[in-house]
């Protein structure tokens, strides 16, 4: 008997592609597995720094995103009222020439009558410089809604921050603490390092109100009160300065400990740094007395108080931090009832931190050289590591929160030592970053300066004479001081009060602004289509690019269809959202695997789509922008290929950095290399170079890395950079609130400014969790990101939806009992803003005063081309309708008062059971009027193996 002829390994396709995922912020390699045009498998780049082979959930439904029968397929033009959904077919010549015809009068009228705001798009380098060209400040990206706070925190006081310009040194820790961590975001990286942690029995404590994901597999779970997480790190502060486990010498060697601070009061320098004459910070040495605090020959005091030539008074930074923390209000007992955490934990947690820190006694055998020539054997390392994501950061009290966290890690001389905390390239950055956000034009039209930036004083507040916002969404105003990433969820209440003026069109890429990303979503549908009395809308016109019909696309007069993420070019720079790890410098591409107008759809005709990066410099070349046009006015750049190859930011410095110079020969630095993409293409689609073993740590003050750096112009000079434990830039708004300096906020806001603009972290109360608010809304409600779901593209995707359709309440069993409630009942959920009415899961891992649910799974009917019968749009449900965008007092926006960051996660809530009979959730807005999709399954494969067995036939026409 002949046995059969069998292939164990048979062939995923007929060709790979190597490129970059899309199916969330991670960007992990991928290889593109194709079969006679059509996609076959995706699975993980072993060869990719970012993910070594690793891919989740997300990343192999990538093939049913770029499927998904929610694409757009052509520009669209509204015919009926705005919301409806009502559209018209166009090509793109008219699309593009109605585009220009709106965008060209502002330019020459008023540049600042376009509002210019990107979702996730993770192209800021492009569309922040279009801005740029176009003359608007009025540009703001993803992030002020989301991590603003953990960014420039972060940026202020280490140069760099958690989230993605840092991580855990996961080979050396032996003490993970993990803060407000879910799992949607950097998670394959992540994963990879918590299975090295666990292979050698590292402790990793979870600190997050929920217990999902990551928390799931730490050691220990701290289910935390939402909001407290600043509180319990000042205890944690207070117990290590109160048992004197701190590191004080690496204090004085990287941080600003020794510097000395002017104790002044009401004067116009208290609080600020001690100078010389030529400006040199001062220390007061044991022996000299006032010298440079920067020199290395000095015995610095970080305690006393000191007179100083001339007579001011004037003491260490470490004297103000001891002062402050060692407190009794932050004593674990003290803090113990308001974050919910037994005093005897605080301090456990405490004894443990100091142990890795200090027992462990981790040295590796590295020589290097400090950037003031000192040269050391080794390499001393701190084996206690941290890691904070959104749970710490969406809170009205996050930004000086993300620094209480960095003070705990420097006291442990837990920063980029080995075992702990580490940067991870093109940071550290000097403090702050050198790019002020721009505000005056030039004469060509543009700004000075991109849009977003990071302010260092009053001065650079992008405000009137009179000092009121010039911006929009406020951003950069007295209000909001530093909004690095500018105010999305700010800008369309603005624009529609016409508050500080009107606006003519607003601009948006990749941002459900109408949804899933508006806080307050009944009014921001009403204020996207609300009319003056002659019926003209309020906000006159609104362009929108997305790749799927999203609730945002029915508000759009103009929609311009994105591709899919294997149809087109992108850059993952270092000017932009890099993907470094802390040993080498890594940027990446994505390049077109399909053309658009080849891949199937369920109506049998061509998708006519373009990149919406590609489209932006078409704009730009038919406006006439600066930068996009040559001299006899041509277009400067065919597309986006084009530009990532040729565009230069400064002489040798473009949006990528491998394979630079004419021949490719060059990295980091270098004039454009025509076979660039192709190179890259090559090689797996990715560029990394690693850091000399020797750089690889201390990078703030390693003489090897410096160099390394301003080499590839991650740094402007060979500088150390000295972490600020006391910000000297938050007391000079301080001093203006309190009448100093020539740049002063208006009256209603100086005792704002006098409060939250501490240049030591503080906590207080969340906005929305005052004592009136916790006795009337007694539980905090949050949201968790599942990590097979990102955002709202992924409730969509037909595989992802098999892991879930609908979402629920989770509520502690006891909590659940106190109100009465059984499984699946209905209730009735209350927030000082509104109402909903969903289904209540018992969960036993929440903290018993808080509720949650998994974010942005609920949809609008008719959007995303669901069904109009989808468990996403008939159960599913936002907590977003519960949230306001402005406080409870109404005067400021439901936002932190230093940066702007949306406080998404100060909401406080009731609930009862509902008297409500219906069989679905509340509110229910009226039905999108999309295209219905088609009633047969999104199936899968059908072809392939009709390939493989020629002799079957199918029915799957529209598919892969």
């Amino acid at each position: 008997m002949r046995e059969p002829q069998l292939n164990p390994s048979p062939s995923p396709g007929d060709a790979v592609h190597a490129t970059t995922c899309y199916m969330c912020a991670c960007r992990c390699g991928i290889k593109v597995w194709t079969l006679e045009g059509r996609i076959r498998y995706i699975q993980g780049n072993p060869d990719h720094p970012v993910n070594r082979g690793v891919l989740c959930a997300k990343g192999s439904a990538g093939l049913m995103q770029h499927y998904s029968p929610a694409r757009l397929t052509r520009p669209l033009l509204r015919v009926g009222e705005r919301g409806k959904g009502e559209f018209k077919e166009i090509g793109w010549d008219e699309a593009m020439a109605i585009a220009t015809s709106w965008l060209a009068p502002i330019r020459a009228r008023n540049p600042d009558e376009l509002a210019f705001f990107t979702g996730r798009d993770q192209s800021q380098a492009l569309t922040g410089w279009w801005a740029q060209q176009f003359g608007t400040v009025n540009y703001a990206a993803h992030g002020g809604f989301c991590s603003v706070n953990m960014a420039a925190g972060g940026l202020y006081t280490l140069g760099g921050s958690f989230w993605e310009f840092g991580e855990p040194d996961w080979d050396h820790t032996q003490y993970l603490m993990l803060w407000g961590v879910a799992e949607d975001h950097d998670s394959n990286p992540i994963k990879l390092g918590l299975g090295k942690l666990k292979a050698r029995g590292a402790k990793i404590v979870a600190v997050n109100p929920v217990r999902s994901g990551y928390g799931a597999i730490a050691d220990e779970w701290i289910g935390i009160r939402p909001g407290t997480d600043g509180l319990f790190a000042f205890a944690l502060i207070h117990e290590l300065l109160r048992s004197d486990r701190i590191d004080l010498d690496y204090l004085v060697r990287y941080a600003n400990a020794h510097w000395l601070v002017v104790r002044n009061p009401g004067g116009a320098d208290d609080g600020l740094f001690a100078r010389d004459l030529d400006g040199n910070v001062l220390c007061w040495d044991r022996e000299r007395g006032a010298v440079d605090a920067r020199a290395v020959d000095t015995t610095p005091m970080v305690v006393g108080e000191y007179t100083l030539p001339g007579g001011r008074t004037a003491v260490p930074v470490f004297q103000l931090l001891a002062e402050r923390y060692l407190d009794p209000q932050y004593a674990p007992d003290a803090v113990s009832e308001r974050c919910g955490i037994p005093g005897d934990t605080i301090r456990r947690i405490a004894r443990e931190l100091a142990s890795a820190a200090f027992d462990s006694k981790l040295s590796l055998p590295i020589a290097w050289t400090d950037a003031w020539g000192r040269e050391h054997a080794t390499m001393e390392g701190r084996a206690v590591s941290m890691h904070a994501m959104r749970g710490i950061s969406a809170h009205s009290n996050g930004f000086h929160t993300c620094r209480a966290l960095h003070v705990l890690q420097l006291l442990l001389g837990a920063v980029d030592a080995p075992g702990s905390f580490r940067f991870q390239p093109p940071f550290p950055k000097p403090i702050p970053p050198g790019n002020r956000p721009g505000k005056a034009r030039r004469a060509d039209g543009g700004l000075d300066s991109t849009p977003l930036g990071f302010v260092h004083a009053p001065e650079d507040l992008v405000v009137d004479a009179d000092g009121q916002p010039r911006r929009i969404d406020h951003a950069y105003s007295w209000a909001y001081p530093l909004a690095a990433h500018g105010m999305m969820h700010t800008m369309i209440r603005n624009a529609w009060a016409g508050d500080p003026y009107r606006i003519d069109t607003l601009l948006m890429f990749m941002a459900n602004m109408s949804w899933n990303s508006a806080m307050n979503t009944s009014e921001t549908m009403h204020w996207l289509t609300d009319t003056f009395e002659d019926g003209e809308y309020r906000i006159p016109r609104i362009i929108y690019s997305d790749a799927y019909a999203s609730e945002m696309v029915a508000y759009a007069d103009l929609v311009l269809p994105d591709t899919t993420y294997l149809e087109r070019h992108d850059a993952i720079s270092l000017l932009d959202r890099p993907i470094s790890d802390a040993d080498c410098a890594s940027d990446a591409i994505r390049h077109p695997i399909f053309d658009s107008a080849t891949q199937p759809t369920d109506d049998g005709r061509p998708r006519d789509v373009r990149g919406f990066q590609t489209v932006l410099l078409e704009l730009g070349a038919r406006l006439g922008l600066p930068g996009m046009v040559e001299a006899d006015g041509a277009p400067k750049y065919a597309d986006y290929a084009d530009y990532i190859v040729n565009h230069e930011r400064t002489p040798g410095v473009g949006l990528l950095a491998g394979w630079r110079g004419e021949d490719g020969s060059l990295e980091g630095k270098g004039a454009p290399n025509p076979h660039q993409l192709q190179q890259y293409i090559a090689h797996g689609g990715f560029w990394h170079s690693p850091i000399p073993e020797s750089a690889r740590y201390y990078k703030m003050a390693n003489r090897d890395y410096l160099r390394w750096a301003h080499g590839f112009g991650f740094v402007p000079n060979e500088q150390p950079i000295v972490m600020q434990l006391y910000s000297e830039t938050l007391q000079k708004f301080r001093l203006a609130a309190l009448g100093h300096g020539a740049h002063q906020p208006p009256d209603e806001h100086r005792t704002r400014v006098a409060t939250y603009f501490d240049p030591l972290p503080i906590w207080y109360e969340p906005f929305e969790h005052d004592q009136t608010s916790r006795e009337t809304y007694p539980l905090s409600a949050i949201t968790q990101r599942p990590m097979h779901m990102y955002h709202a593209w992924h409730s969509q995707n037909a595989w992802l939806r098999q892991i879930q359709t609908r979402n629920a309440l989770f509520v502690h069993p006891d909590t659940g009992a106190r109100y009465g409630l059984a499984e699946d009942d209905w209730v009735d959920v209350d927030s000082h803003h509104g109402t909903i009415t969903v289904q209540v899961r018992f969960a036993g891992n929440v903290q018993p005063d808080t509720v949650w649910t998994w974010n942005a799974i609920g949809k609008r009917r008719g959007a995303w081309r669901l069904s109009k019968d989808a468990p996403e749009s008939k159960r599913g449900f936002l907590l977003n309708h519960l949230i306001s965008d402005v406080t409870p007092k109404g005067d400021y926006a439901n936002a932190d008062p230093v940066t702007g960051q949306a406080a998404w996660f100060d909401l406080r809530v009731r609930i009862r059971k509902s008297d409500a009979t219906a069989d679905e959730s509340a509110p229910q807005f009226a039905p999108l009027q999309f295209k219905p999709a088609p009633d047969h399954p999104l199936r899968y494969g059908a072809k392939s193996r009709n390939h493989e067995h020629p002799s079957k036939t199918s029915t799957d026409d529209t598919l892969p």
